[in-house]
């Protein structure tokens, strides 16, 4: 019997708050990649800035010669329309003069209907004749003869009734007052703006010029299409002006980038082309000039490194076999010193102690060779960390009691594990060890081990003179010493944390110091767990939580339960920094 076909899962359903904050995500992104566009190309910004600078001149510009333009075109219409309405006022009031109505009424008696004579026709007729259609015309006589007439199929509620009362108050005849007005027609035409001129004659009647900006408005809207048509090519026209001249300027300084980063990146062979004689020409010159001083500089101090190595490296091979005859020598006269004058006997010792800093001095100077020729390798192992740090420790507990040092160890109860090459780890907390036992004034030195989940870390915390601002990194420098006149009291190299620094970064990892005059100084080494991973951060702080709390202890006084806060949570850091704590690098 066939197994049953697996059911398939239904997919599940996002919620409005879960597609919200995906679309958030998404912005997000977005607008970063937007934003790492625009600051890494320069012609993009030069493009933008022209594009929305001469977009806004362009808008400025329109507006105000559309403003110019539409007025020019309405007040030339509107002054037309005033000359002309006062002319028709002239001829109309010759229709509507009371004797001219007398003499329509006695010529019409006897006829049928009256309206033939009747003045306001009359003139209506008249003016409509003048007009040739350009314009229409109302007349109102609410008081005399006749009734209001309109020319064509113009309303009456296209005369306003405040433009109306106006006229009414005007105190001498023919006064023209004009006001735009909505052209409303009898019938399917739609209402279009105009301009109504009106004045009062002969008492009783009104008589008003109402003149269309269809033909206005329709040409105002073609010249505000063309500008935008314009406005619009320009402003394209000025970023591909922007975008050309830019890319003439930007491709050979993108060109001199990229054979910069190359040239950075140890192909010294990069040059540019140089094309005309102009600026850009120019810098190309300069940077080919450059880039083959530079080579040549690199390849001398190459070679004189290489030199330098190589006498180094023979020089500590050919001293290896005097030096052991010598050793020998000094061997039989070591041993058999009681039988000698006290002179003697003292010769001997001296001799003995210098020859053994002489072969440590050696042996030094031939692993400096070692990692100069890229010749150092690791013997990795998984170790556990307490194991390397308790027989560092061992190694200089005899120097440690002759200095009257004494050490506190912090390290965790739980395995500390780690791939690494235990005999150099070893070398380097030696180092750490003695340094801080010859600098550490006799106070105590405590050494910590922390651990989490990707690396770990050792600091070697000594309460001695310190290092002054800016000697963190020179410490790590060939027979550097913060005080020259001073002389080693242990019998040290001067490579021991050069060599130190070697071999953290042969691991991958970091070593690094802290340091500050009457506090003392920490070195911190920092290893990744596996080997060959990259070590993003260190299990413990590089500062001593207790100099951190000090520090801001100084800096102010916080209240009562403030201060105690402060406190617990420095302690807490510095008992979980010493288990498994988390600290990135400083």
């Amino acid at each position: 019997m066939p197994a049953p076909a697996p059911a398939k899962k239904k997919p599940r359903r996002r919620t409005p708050r879960q597609i919200a904050r995906g679309v958030r995500r998404r912005a997000r992104r977005a607008a970063g990649r937007l934003r790492r566009v625009w600051r890494r190309s320069l012609q993009l910004r030069v493009v933008t800035s022209t594009l929305v600078i001469s977009m806004a001149v362009v808008i400025v510009l329109g507006v105000f010669l559309m403003q110019s333009i539409a007025t020019s075109v309405l007040k030339s219409r509107e002054l037309a329309a005033v000359e002309e309405s006062r002319a028709n006022i002239a001829t109309a009031s010759g229709y509507l003069t009371p004797q001219s109505s007398e003499v329509t009424d006695v010529s019409q008696e006897g006829t049928t209907g009256g309206q033939e004579g009747n003045p306001v026709d009359a003139a209506v007729s008249a003016l409509v004749e003048r007009s040739g259609g350009r314009y229409e015309v109302v007349v109102f006589n609410d008081d005399g003869i006749g009734d209001g007439r309109a020319s064509g199929r113009i309303d009456y509620n296209s005369v306003p009734e405040n433009l109306r009362i106006k006229v009414q108050a005007t105190q001498k005849e023919g006064t023209l007052i004009r006001q735009p007005v909505t052209l409303r027609y009898l019938g399917s035409k739609k209402p279009e703006s105009g301009i109504a001129i009106g004045a009062r004659i002969n008492g009783t009647y009104e008589i008003y010029h109402l003149f269309p900006l269809g033909a206005e408005e329709t040409t105002l809207l073609a010249v505000q299409r063309v500008l935008i048509g314009v406005g619009a090519a320009l402003v394209l026209l000025l970023a591909a002006i922007a975008y050309l001249v830019t890319r003439q300027v930007v491709t050979p300084v993108r060109l001199a980038r990229q054979a910069a980063e190359r040239l950075a990146a140890g192909r010294l062979e990069e040059r540019l082309k140089v094309r005309g004689e102009d600026d850009l020409a120019r810098l190309a010159t300069s940077f080919n000039e450059m880039a083959s001083n530079l080579a040549l500089k690199i390849h001398q101090l190459e070679e004189l490194s290489q030199v330098q190595r190589q006498f180094v490296s023979d020089v500590s091979h050919e001293l290896r076999t005097p030096l052991t005859t010598v050793r020998m020598a000094a061997d039989l006269l070591y041993e058999g010193r009681e039988e000698f004058e006290p002179a003697a006997a003292r010769s001997a010792e001296l001799m003995q102690a210098q020859l053994e800093r002489f072969e440590s001095m050696l042996a030094d100077l031939l692993e400096i060779s070692r990692y100069d020729a890229g010749a150092a390798t690791l013997d990795v192992e998984s170790v556990d960390m307490r194991d390397v740090v308790l027989r560092a420790v061992g190694d200089s507990e005899a120097l440690a009691e002759r200095q009257s040092t004494r050490f506190e160890l912090r390290l965790p109860s739980e395995h500390c594990m780690a791939e690494v090459d235990s005999r150099r780890v070893e070398r380097i907390l030696r180092n750490l060890l003695f340094n801080a036992i010859e600098h550490g004034e006799g106070k105590e030195i405590v050494v910590t081990l922390g651990a989490d989940r990707d690396a770990v870390a050792v600091a070697v915390r000594d309460h001695g003179v310190g290092l002054k601002p800016g000697e963190e990194n020179l410490v790590f420098d060939r027979f550097w010493r913060a005080d020259p006149s001073r002389a080693r009291t242990i019998g040290g190299t001067g490579l021991g944390l050069a060599i130190s620094r070697e071999d953290a970064m042969l691991h991958g990892g970091w070593l690094q110091a802290w340091g500050s005059p009457g506090e003392g100084t920490q070195f911190r080494l920092s290893l990744p767990r596996t080997a060959g991973a990259p070590l993003r951060g260190s299990p413990l702080p590089l500062v001593p939580p207790e100099v951190e709390m000090r520090r801001a202890w100084r800096g102010h006084v916080p209240p009562l339960p403030t201060a105690i806060g402060a406190i617990t949570e420095v302690g807490m850091r510095s008992l979980e920094s010493a288990d498994s704590g988390g600290f990135d690098a400083d």
